[in-house]
């Protein structure tokens, strides 16, 4: 998740151990048992997602950005997994981290779930400004809201998250420290001791002060920002729409109504996604600037272990996240729950035939296509 280790202690001049990282007691229980839960969880029901969105009948721009999130939510949690288990499940939290496990926690524990985070929370924008381009622009829609236009985006969000974090890679070194072990005090250990490369060496905190300010800022504050703006315009577009849909009913335009109540429901879903991604977000976002500012201008808000505390639960709560979009399609789309069902349904006939096999379609092509790709969820 968030690089909880560089937040709290960016330059360590001690053998390494995870009390440094995490609140112990809390951290045994949630990282070992819940966490690992939620991430087998999250694998489960992302897999059906990105199965049944990228269904033939299925695929739209916005099922797409659907599905990259989902993956990129999915290997958010599942790249952490073997420090979680290794550390906390197998109860290995107790002694200094081992030499060879000071890189794995560095690289799966922090830095590559955080380019796959990064990468979710701007698909997750991109997601709401597509959906208000289809709602209030649709001229634009037809032109800009192309699948094609997702992949080239998606490409272009993984690129700039990796450049986001690619100095974290090389802006550390870790040399091997031999010591007794806490376990078997009649034996040596070899851990390891964190500094940081020559070329930050000259510029520490001023290197370490952009990163984390930058991340705060475009990485959180920005996005969520954006959101919260965007999501109050799709809510007060959804009840003018609501309002006309009732007027049509009342001229008898039944066909009208029909088309209005389906993309109304669409934008309702993906309301819901992005208030929930929000209402998990942005706690993280308000933990690591209230860090910031404790440390940047010696106020003292809170001590290190409740920032802690508050990240651990933080992290939690996203993961907590990913799997409850799942039950959001599956409770606010009738399409999405009729293809999880006809995928049921092929498995355990195979030879029948396939519920959605046609498509109702207008001059040739599917209605999706027909209004600018979009699959009504």
């Amino acid at each position: 998740m968030e690089g909880e280790e560089d937040f709290f202690f960016p330059n360590m001049t001690m053998p390494f151990h995870m009390a440094f990282v995490y609140p112990i007691p809390q951290a045994f229980f949630i990282n070992g048992f819940v966490s690992p839960f939620l991430i087998f969880f999250t694998l489960v029901t992302n897999i059906f997602v990105v199965l049944i969105l990228l269904r033939r009948h299925m695929r739209s721009p916005t099922n797409a950005i659907l599905a990259a999130m989902a993956i990129s939510d999915t290997f958010t949690g599942v790249t952490p997994l073997p420090v979680f288990v290794h550390f906390f499940s197998l109860e290995n939290y107790h002694d200094f981290v081992e030499y060879h496990w000071c890189y794995i926690y560095r690289y799966l524990g922090e830095l590559i779930p955080t380019i796959f985070h990064t990468a979710s929370i701007w698909l997750t924008v991109t997601l709401a400004l597509q959906r208000y381009v289809y709602i209030c622009h649709t001229a634009a829609a037809r032109r800009f809201c192309t699948i094609r236009n997702v992949i080239f985006a998606t490409f272009i969000i993984y690129m700039l998250a990796i450049l986001s974090q690619i100095t974290r890679f090389f802006d550390f070194e870790f040399t091997p420290f031999p010591m007794f072990s806490f376990d078997s005090p009649n034996s040596t250990l070899v851990t390891c001791i964190e500094r940081t490369s020559p070329w930050v060496n000259q510029n520490e905190n001023l290197y370490f002060n952009l990163y984390f300010w930058f991340r705060a800022i475009f990485i959180h504050l920005v996005p969520c920002t954006i959101l919260v703006v965007i999501n109050s315009v799709l809510i007060w577009t959804l009840r003018t729409a609501q309002k006309r849909r009732m007027q049509l009913l009342k001229q008898n335009k039944k066909s009208e109504s029909m088309k209005l109540k389906d993309s109304n429901c669409t934008t309702l879903m993906l309301v819901t996604v992005v208030g929930l991604f929000l209402l998990v977000e942005l706690p993280l976002g308000i933990i690591m600037i209230l860090h910031l500012v404790q440390n940047n201008f010696d106020i003292d808000i809170m001590s290190n272990e409740t920032f802690k505390l508050l990240n651990l639960i933080s992290n939690t709560f996203i993961l907590l996240s990913y799997p409850l979009n799942f039950f959001i399609y599956c409770g606010m789309s009738r399409q999405f729950r009729e293809t999880l069902m006809s995928m049921f349904e092929t498995i355990k006939t195979p030879n029948s035939r396939k519920r959605y096999a046609s498509i109702p379609t207008d001059n040739g092509r599917t209605m999706a296509e027909s209004t600018c790709r979009e699959t009504v969820l």
